[in-house]
């Protein structure tokens, strides 16, 4: 058993306590109080005023799928040589032991949502997993996770290359289509066999698709400009699919119309040059705005964007540019959980969750504060010598 005594507790559940106490045991939180006894089986950490958070969350990044100073070898993050591969698994190619999770950990950052890049039109599906340990299997918290979809440059880009569909937005979104078309037609012949108890030949690329059609795992829809954000609203309604706006950049032109979608927002990364023309209007006041709109917001590094180490700092500067400090730091825990659909396990400090803490000398989104200890299931995985 691990008691956490005399910390500033975040539980980002709507309930702040300026000292207060953590208990772990068995890898969950079995009690937040203002002031827990010890006993003898416990080991004791006094934080003596700590900022006490929920592990932070990284909803939308490429880590160990693109590996730390690797180049090729260590690089899975996109099969460009087909637009349409939802069959392709995250977990097939992240290996945990890219340096970048020693960074994430040291960081305070206890879990991430991983997966392929923006090259193809479907790029395959995303893990949720923790943030530290050997085997992938061990570390997983939701997989399939999501189904990355791209819109705008990249696809255009990678394919004209190679002289073959999509060169446009046009190709690009009529690909989408036709790969969803030919996915509800699979689950409708396969669902049909299943009640006729007739034999039916699977086809592994369009069983893929049916934890999207089935509204068991969103969209994860790479769109920074506006009216390619509007094309992955409307193709989202179009087939009744969850959808999740990744990095959003133009999303404050069209505040009123991402948030009359309901569908949920993951910006960034912002703390970068404006490196293609579809970022040109990238700015830290995006979040804000959406929120105000009444969109659910979450912030992401794209990692290895931005370092990953650095999200609670990409926070700090959105809260500064019109999010807000308690929505900066909703955007980086319990609203990055939500969105990801893991807010039953990690996200917010409650009893009977996974026991993902993260321990700072002060709020995480200030340049100066420091980590002091990071918490996975229960287990301290770092802590800060020089502060201890």
């Amino acid at each position: 058993m691990l008691l956490i005594k005399n910390g500033k507790v975040l539980t980002m559940a709507g309930i702040t306590y300026e000292k207060g106490d953590v208990l772990v045991a068995v890898g969950k939180i079995q009690a937040i109080e203002e002031n827990i006894v010890a006993t003898e089986e416990m080991e004791v950490v006094d934080v003596k005023g700590a900022w006490v958070m929920p592990g932070i969350i990284e909803s939308h990044c490429h880590i160990g799928i693109m590996e730390e100073d690797k180049g090729f070898e260590g690089n899975d993050t996109n099969e460009a040589t087909d637009p349409i591969t939802p069959q392709l698994r995250a977990i097939d190619a992240v290996n945990p032991m890219d340096t970048a999770f020693k960074d994430a950990v040291e960081g305070g950052i206890t879990s991430v949502m991983t997966g392929p890049g923006s090259a193809n039109v479907v790029g395959g599906q995303f893990v949720f997993m923790k943030t530290s340990g050997q085997s992938i299997d061990e570390m997983i918290v939701k997989e399939p996770a999501a189904m990355k979809i791209a819109f705008g440059e990249n696809p255009k880009r990678v394919y004209n290359s190679k002289g073959k569909m999509p060169s446009t937005r046009m190709a690009t979104a009529s690909l989408l289509r036709e790969a969803l078309t030919h996915a509800t037609q699979y689950k409708a012949k396969k669902e049909k066999a299943f009640t006729k108890s007739e034999d039916f030949a699977v086809d592994f690329k369009q069983e893929a698709w049916l934890p999207v059609l089935n509204k068991e795992i969103p969209l994860k829809a790479h769109a920074h400009r506006s009216d390619d954000i509007l094309t992955a609203i409307r193709i989202g309604k179009e087939f009744d699919v969850l959808m999740t706006l990744d990095h959003c950049s133009e999303g404050h032109f069209i505040a009123d119309y991402i948030a009359s979608s309901k569908y949920p927002v993951i910006i960034g990364p912002t703390l970068t040059r404006r490196s293609k023309i579809e970022v040109q209007n990238k700015t830290f006041e995006t979040p804000g705005i959406l929120h105000q709109a009444g969109t659910l917001v979450a912030l992401t590094t794209d990692h290895p964007v931005i370092p990953v180490q650095y999200l609670s700092k990409c926070a700090g500067l959105a809260a500064k540019a019109g999010l807000g400090i308690e929505e900066g730091l909703k955007a980086i825990t319990i609203n990055a959980a939500i969105i990801c659909d893991v807010a039953d396990r990690v996200g917010s400090l409650e009893v009977g969750k996974d026991a993902d803490i993260a321990i700072f000398t002060g709020n995480p989104m200030e340049i100066f504060t420091d980590t002091l200890y990071t918490i996975i299931d229960g287990t301290i995985v770092y802590k800060n010598r020089a502060n201890n």
